[in-house]
């Protein structure tokens, strides 16, 4: 039997579970991967849900300090204080005012600031892969890419699963959740968001600049190959212009690109990883910078 003071308890402090609720889900409904129309709603939503009800007792960015007149009035209501000294915020007597309605508004906020920054370090391999698509000859190969819900060449759908599964492989769906959502709970709220968006912003706009330059790193020797290979041929079509260079010069660059795949992608997957690690340390150093020191714990 459920013990009548943790349902108590759920009930004070529901308001500030719809809150961390209507982050997670924001941030569920943009991130890579759980975006995705193959994921029922129902799922989102029974995530969204379980995720929000496992960091409420750690939502110290929801917490206020307790004084002894704070602590007389909680007293009355049952609630159960966090360890140290502090409690969820008086956001509980509230539900129905706009303020809180602004309040879910900030917090969906915030989880579609975290889940379109990881958008954008999936999206660095799928425009790596379009960088030499052309070059490759399969440019006009572009069919719709149930991940990145776009139209993708093939050279960016291969990349795109390979991020994927190098996603899994590092543990992203744990930093996600821990990194990314949990640690957001502890140390940022929309106030503190508000007043640190000049970082926000900085972030945004640098995360969007390194992700043209990390597609260009990792297509680099690829892309530098082809137009080698792409030299070479026209220069063959100079020296022999009976050959016919279309039938002959795209059947070399293909098998050329395959094998440049085939040989580079160890270090492919490498690049990747450090690419995604590389995005959650971005993401929780922002914490840092704009939200409350988290002291203890791991």
């Amino acid at each position: 039997m459920v013990d009548g003071a943790l349902l108590q308890n759920i009930l004070n402090f529901g308001p500030v579970f719809l809150l961390i609720a209507a982050r997670a889900i924001a941030m569920i409904e943009t991130a890579p991967l759980l975006s995705s129309e193959a994921v029922p709603q129902v799922a989102k939503l029974a995530l969204a849900g379980f995720a929000a009800f496992a960091v409420l007792p750690n939502a110290g960015a929801f917490s206020a300090e307790l004084t002894a007149a704070g602590m007389a009035g909680v007293s009355g209501v049952g609630a159960v204080t966090f360890p140290g000294t502090s409690v969820l915020s008086d956001l509980r007597y509230e539900p129905l005012s706009l303020r809180f309605l602004l309040l879910v508004a900030g917090e969906g906020i915030i989880g579609v600031i975290i889940g379109f920054y990881l958008t954008l370090i999936f999206a660095t391999f799928s425009t790596a892969g379009q960088f030499f698509s052309l070059q490759m000859g399969l440019g006009a190969s572009e069919t719709f890419d149930p991940l990145a819900q776009i139209e993708n060449p093939l050279m960016g759908q291969y990349f795109n699963l390979v991020s994927m599964l190098v996603f899994l492989t590092v543990g992203g769906f744990r930093e996600l959740f821990l990194g990314g959502f949990w640690r957001s709970v502890q140390s940022l709220n929309i106030t503190m968001l508000i007043d640190g968006r000049g970082p926000v912003i900085n972030m945004m706009a640098s995360g969007l600049a390194k992700l043209f330059l990390d597609a260009m790193v990792i297509s680099l020797p690829i892309l530098g190959t082809l137009f080698l290979t792409s030299l070479s041929t026209g220069l063959i079509s100079k020296a022999a212009p009976q050959i016919n260079i279309l039938s002959e010069g795209f059947p070399i660059a293909i098998i050329t690109a395959y094998l440049l795949l085939f040989a580079t992608l160890p270090f492919l997957v490498e690049a990747f990883s450090h690419v995604i690690e590389a995005g959650f340390a971005n993401i929780e150093k922002l914490y840092t910078m704009i939200g409350q020191q988290i002291g203890g714990g791991s």
